[in-house]
């Protein structure tokens, strides 16, 4: 199974909005994120799902990567939100193994995605893997047993080496 951690487009500032989940992209969050998914387009990275924080900016972000092909499939998981448990993640993700997909992007926020990549790398996060605005970190999951220690990862690219 191979993941794919992609963090939101760039946001409009906190102090804008009356919530933190109201923020949306930015023009410019919009520009970069929908250059960011063409180029994945062109690098063929298809994913079966994509699975997104309800947080606004992560919804927009994942839309952008539907609408240039990526997936057709998109679905809202609290687990992704700020602050969200990686352990109710990995209960919906040892049912969502079974029907036999190879591919899944999760949309989320920093330091979350940070520390679940590290927690399915290494077990334990370390606060060592920060993910820029549009980054993406991509992991291959064992194809049974627990992910947790027992991933690999095969890519940590920030949004500027996407860009064209």
């Amino acid at each position: 199974m191979v993941i794919y951690l992609i963090r939101h487009g760039i946001a409009a500032s906190p102090e804008e909005y009356d919530t933190d989940s109201e923020r949306p992209l930015t023009k410019e969050g919009d520009r970069k994120t929908r250059k960011i998914a063409q180029r994945l387009y062109e690098l063929e990275i298809q994913f079966d799902l994509i699975l997104t924080s309800p947080l606004l900016r992560a919804q927009q972000t994942a839309q952008i990567l539907q609408t240039v092909g990526l997936s057709s499939k998109i679905e809202e998981s609290a687990a992704l939100a700020p602050s969200g448990d990686i352990g109710n993640w990995l209960e919906w993700y040892k049912q969502w193994q079974e029907i036999g997909s190879s591919s899944l992007a999760l949309v989320g926020h920093q330091p979350d995605l940070g520390h679940w990549a590290e927690t399915l790398l290494w077990a334990r996060s370390q606060d060592a893997l920060i993910l820029k605005k549009a980054g993406i970190i991509g992991l291959i999951l064992p194809e049974t047993g627990s992910p947790v220690g027992r991933s690999q990862m095969f890519w940590l690219t920030p949004p500027k080496f996407l860009l064209p």
